[in-house]
């Protein structure tokens, strides 16, 4: 009797431990019109990207497009794999900045405005 008491028991602690394993972060597909490599953003309105990216980067950028959505596809790449990004309202508010980790994170790597911002620069750099 102890001996099948103490086989359940072993049987149970195993299957906690497997069940308890955290699985590494999977990356979400590339979003359309966005390769692995690029930083991308969208001003379609829609809340997940739709088309053709209005920005598409794999290196930093300055200038001015209209965004609304906005996805870092970028590689782990250690001191180059986070971009910051920096907008203005087009009410003219700004700048305004964030640091955004790449796909699939810890951390943020998408996000959606309500309303399109012009997006001016683009910055990879380390963690933030």
């Amino acid at each position: 009797m102890r001996r099948s008491i103490r086989a359940a028991l072993t049987l149970a602690a195993a299957t906690v431990m497997v069940g308890s394993t955290a699985l590494p972060a999977s990356a979400e597909p590339n979003p359309p019109g966005c390769p692995k490599g690029y930083f991308c953003g969208w001003s379609n309105g829609e809340v997940y990207p739709v088309g053709t990216p209005s920005i598409r980067t794999a290196g930093n950028w300055s200038g001015s497009v209209s965004i609304n959505k906005f996805f870092n596809n970028g590689y782990a790449y250690p001191g180059a794999d986070h971009v910051t990004m920096t907008w203005y309202t087009w009410g003219g508010s700004g700048p305004y900045s964030i640091c955004v980790h790449y796909n699939p994170g810890p951390g943020q790597y998408e996000g959606y405005f309500g309303d399109s911002v012009r997006l001016v620069k683009v910055r990879w750099r380390g963690e933030c």
